[in-house]
Parts: structure tokens; C-alpha cells; sequence
């Protein structure tokens, strides 16, 4: 039998929505849940062990928000150890728990979380267990986790049917909330974890390094200015690629939130999720975004403001993606990836789509079904 440990940080990424850009820090989890954020955690960890069912698994998790719940929706009768304040778990709970998980002797540590999750198993039991992300934060730059929950179910379910999977290090690394807040990415790396390798379904180490093929982005900003049209709310996502089309438009930026413009002017900067779907309800919409380089994701990587609602409200027509080609050539073949939290809009949102890639020049690319 498969003896799997389980591991929920329940407040993790519970920040994205509300725009704080990450869930670090008690203070920071209370703020977001103020502002009316929804915890996800749970959810997603639920959807990574569908594929699980029927399968020989003994299930050792924590109580309650920490694993025990998710596990018993899925239909698992876990094994139940340590103990929490419910309400209320921070860092230590999580280290705890990797610690006596290890110490048990499971096969594998399912964990969900973002980044700074990752720094705390690492910290607990370096690569002395076998571990896989489910991927629940806001910011995911470690390569410790899959590209979406359900895949991280699909790598589990391998490993239990004895399949051949390679097991290898992968980085930790984390980044400084407080100037990633400031539009400032400084990541760090903090050490290595042993990871079941699977390449269609493990995330790469997102690449941090700004495009600098400047000709390229002015002439993809040139094709969208072009193209844009009247009285039509545009959506714009985060990072660099969009930023040369703000910048082209001559209207301010935030290069780690979203933004909306309308008819050439900015009317709302470094929106939330309600605010997009208030701003946006009743008007005809379009979402502009790009891909994450080195990791291929397009929708459920910084910008978790963009809500599965908002998504199903505009449908895949209105969505225009934008990338120069070397960050597709960077992907090595790999398809682009949805993680919108809803298995059903990743299915929809599935199949090639046209990314702008110049000038009057576009491609066709793979999005991915998991």
C-alpha cells in the first residue's frame, strides 16, 4: 500500500484575488480575508486527489483545514495525527507536519501551497522524503510544483500504479513580498526538495529576467494599438509583455497587477477580482495577457484577480494573448497552461490558440487539458 501524506496551507494564495500579490504573514492573510478573498486551498487540493480515487492509499494528513477535510470530501478515510488551532495555523503547523510525516515513513508528501510553503517543508525535511506541490499561492517560482492540482493527482496515481517516474532535486525559491508589491522581483533561493519528475506535468523554474527583444515588444505593442477599438474595456494582465503595450499607449503600468483601460485612458489600476467584474459587467471586454516564461502558464500565475467568473463572463473569443517568439521557442514544445481553479473552463479554454507575436504576425499554440 501507498502510504501518502497530506498537507493543506489553508490561507495559501489567498491574497491573489484581492491584489496583495501574495499571502506571506499572518497580517497580510487577515487583510485579504477582510477584503472578502475566498481561500482556495482546500478546493484545489481536493481536485489533485480525484484521480487518486479507487487507488491503494493509505492517507496520513493533519486535522481539519490542514488536509483532513479536503481528504474526506474526496471520498479518503484518512489517518488523522497532530494537532491544530483551527482557525488559525501559520508556518510552524506546516513544518510540524512534514517533520512527523517524514518521520512515519510515507512514500510521498502531497502539499499545497505557494513558495513560501515550499521554504517550510524544505526547512522541515530537506530532500529526505520524496515531496510534490499542488499549486495554491500566488506566487510559484519554485519548481517543486505541477502545472495545475489535477496534474499533481496524475503524477501520485503513477507513482501508486508503480510506474517508472524519476525522482530528481528541484529549486526553492521565494521571493520578497514586500517589493514584489512595489513592482520589484528579487528572488532567493533556498534549497532543494526531491521531486517526482514527469515533464508534461512538473512546472519548470519560472524564468525572472525581463524581455529585452525591445524591436520585437514595440512591434506586438504596434499590432495591438492598431486593433484596439472604441468603447471596448480592455483587461490588462501582468508582467513585462504587457507592460510595452501600457508603455506604447503612454499610460501607466503595474507591471505585477491588472489594469483596465478604455478608449486610450486607464480607468482602473491594480483592480481585485470584484473590482474587475464590477468594472467590467455590462461592457463589452477584452482580456490582454501573456506567458509566463519558462513555465508556459497563461492564466492562474500572479494574476489569480482574473477569476474563473470573469473568464466564463468574457469566453475564449475575447481573450488576446501576447508573447515575443523566443519566449514560445523557451517552452521547447511544451503546451501552454490554464490553472484557472475550475477544471471545466481549463477544458474550454483548452486547444490551439492565437498569441501575437509581431506586427501583423501570430501563431497557433497548444493550451494543454490538465
Amino acid at each position: 500500500m501507498f502510504r501518502l501524506g497530506l498537507i493543506v496551507n489553508p490561507l495559501a494564495g489567498v491574497g491573489g484575488s484581492v491584489g496583495l500579490k501574495g499571502s506571506d504573514g499572518e497580517d497580510t492573510a487577515l487583510k485579504a480575508l477582510a477584503m472578502g478573498a475566498e481561500p482556495k486551498a482546500n478546493l484545489r487540493t481536493q481536485q489533485a486527489l480525484e484521480p487518486l480515487a479507487g487507488l491503494d492509499i493509505e492517507l496520513i494528513t493533519y486535522p481539519g483545514e490542514m488536509g483532513e477535510e479536503s481528504a474526506r470530501i474526496a471520498g479518503f478515510q484518512p489517518r488523522v495525527i497532530g494537532t491544530i488551532t483551527a482557525g488559525h495555523t501559520c508556518a510552524d503547523d506546516t513544518e510540524r507536519a512534514a517533520r512527523e510525516m517524514a518521520e512515519q515513513g510515507v512514500d510521498l508528501i502531497l502539499f499545497a501551497g505557494g513558495d513560501g510553503t515550499a521554504r517550510n517543508i524544505c526547512h522541515a525535511i530537506g530532500d529526505s522524503t520524496p515531496v510534490l506541490g499542488i499549486p495554491a499561492g500566488v506566487k510559484i517560482h519554485s519548481g517543486v510544483y505541477t502545472v495545475t492540482p489535477k496534474a499533481a493527482g496524475e503524477v501520485v496515481a503513477m507513482l501508486v500504479r508503480g510506474e517508472l517516474v524519476t525522482l530528481a532535486d528541484q529549486e526553492v525559491r521565494d521571493i520578497d513580498e514586500v517589493a514584489f508589491r512595489e513592482g520589484r522581483v528579487r528572488a532567493k533561493y533556498y534549497g532543494e526538495l526531491l521531486v517526482p519528475e514527469e515533464g508534461r506535468f512538473l512546472q519548470h523554474v519560472k524564468n525572472g529576467g525581463r524581455e529585452v527583444e525591445e524591436l520585437v515588444l514595440d512591434d506586438i505593442a504596434a499590432d495591438f494599438a492598431e486593433n484596439m477599438q472604441d468603447n471596448v474595456r480592455y483587461i490588462m494582465g501582468s508582467g513585462s509583455t504587457v507592460q510595452a503595450l501600457m508603455d506604447h499607449l503612454g499610460l501607466e503600468n503595474t507591471l505585477l497587477g491588472v489594469d483596465l483601460i478604455e478608449n486610450g485612458q486607464l480607468i482602473g489600476q491594480d483592480l481585485t477580482a470584484q473590482q474587475l467584474l464590477d468594472l467590467t459587467g455590462g461592457y463589452d471586454t477584452r482580456l490582454v495577457i501573456t506567458v509566463i516564461g519558462g513555465q508556459g502558464h497563461i492564466i492562474g500565475r500572479g494574476n489569480q484577480q482574473l477569476s474563473a467568473e470573469l473568464l466564463k463572463r468574457l469566453g475564449r473569443e475575447n481573450i488576446i494573448v501576447v508573447a515575443t517568439k523566443s519566449k514560445i521557442k523557451a517552452l521547447e514544445g511544451r503546451p501552454l497552461i490554464v490553472d484557472s481553479g475550475d477544471a471545466a473552463l481549463n477544458h474550454q479554454l483548452s486547444g490551439l490558440i492565437r498569441i501575437v507575436t509581431g506586427y501583423r504576425d501570430a501563431i497557433l499554440y497548444r493550451v494543454a487539458d490538465y
